[in-house]
């Protein structure tokens, strides 16, 4: 199957929606991309770029949203949420609280997706840090076909999100994304065992599953999913583990789960708490942190 970025297709689909809704807006942070060269070439009455400035990006994205524009803020993953956190935080949580504003942070880089570029540019607190804020909805798509069908969700919630895209092309995992606003997808069906995961992770969960008799189940609206009905699906589950490009026991997915399921036995798999300095690629950098297919799979079968 065909791999394409989810940032790609994420824009391509959002260059369509701004021919007839002039209510859309895009801010940048000199951070750019081919379709976003469209999105500014064909409207650049509605395309901003602040330059390398993402607390200014925040600001200028609030004015827009709270002017009634749908706004998109899109940079760097790890610099769009850590760089300018209080802006996000006073601006957009707390001020979302009282004034209705759709805005859409995008930050592309999620994880270890640029691995060769070092610590500066892994991504491993956002899950943690953005989950905790309220009135922030997380999405965490593990392909480009759960980030398209997005898009529509995107525009019509008037309330702010953040959007957390993988910087390389990844494969489909699926063919359509039914009834996307449960939150998560089960990919495959097993009974005693299942693996929650999101993002990248996901990928390599459904590696892992095809060996095993297990359920795998990708999340992606990591704090606004139907719990009730995840609660349905792990009914018969013993044992779940969570799986997530992300430093474990830090509030992100596996806080999440852990909160939710404390009649399970869960087990929290992700990066340990510490900063990888070594370069290399993807995999070099998830082997260095115990998170090797092999590794994974060996703690899976201890349960």
């Amino acid at each position: 199957m065909q791999s394409k970025a989810m940032r790609d297709v994420f824009l391509a689909s959002l260059h369509e929606e701004m021919a007839h809704d002039e209510s859309i807006f895009f801010v940048a942070a000199d951070f750019g991309s081919p379709i976003l060269d469209k999105i500014r070439a064909d409207y650049p009455a509605r395309f901003i770029n602040v330059g390398i400035a993402e607390q200014n990006l925040i600001n200028v994205a609030t004015g827009l949203a709270l002017e009634g524009f749908k706004v998109f803020a899109y940079a760097i993953a790890p610099f769009i949420t850590m760089r300018c956190y209080e802006q996000i935080r006073v601006n957009i949580a707390i001020l979302s609280q009282i004034r209705d504003m759709n805005i859409n942070i995008i930050g592309v880089g999620a994880g270890v997706s640029y691995a060769m570029s070092g610590p500066t540019h892994h991504c491993l607190e956002d899950l943690s840090i953005m989950r905790t804020l309220p009135n922030i909805e997380v999405f965490s798509p593990s392909d480009y076909v759960t980030a398209q069908s997005y898009v529509k969700r995107a525009l019509k919630i008037k309330k702010p999100k953040y959007i957390r895209f993988d910087a390389q092309p990844l494969v489909a995992l699926r063919d359509e994304v039914e009834d996307f606003d449960v939150g998560f997808s089960v990919l495959k069906e097993g009974e005693r065992v299942a693996i929650l995961s999101t993002g990248y992770m996901t990928h390599k969960a459904v590696s892992i599953a095809k060996e095993l008799d297990i359920k795998l189940i990708d999340i992606y609206l990591i704090n606004s999913y139907d719990k009730e009905k995840l609660q349905e699906a792990l009914q018969e589950c013993e044992v779940i583990f969570t799986l997530e490009e992300a430093f474990k026991n830090s509030g992100g997915l596996d806080a999440e789960i852990n909160f939710h399921f404390k009649d399970k036995k869960v087990v929290n798999l992700g990066f340990e708490k510490k900063y990888t300095f070594e370069i290399g690629s993807r995999e070099f950098v998830h082997q260095e942190n115990g998170l090797s297919e092999d590794e994974i799979l060996k703690e899976i079968k201890k349960h």
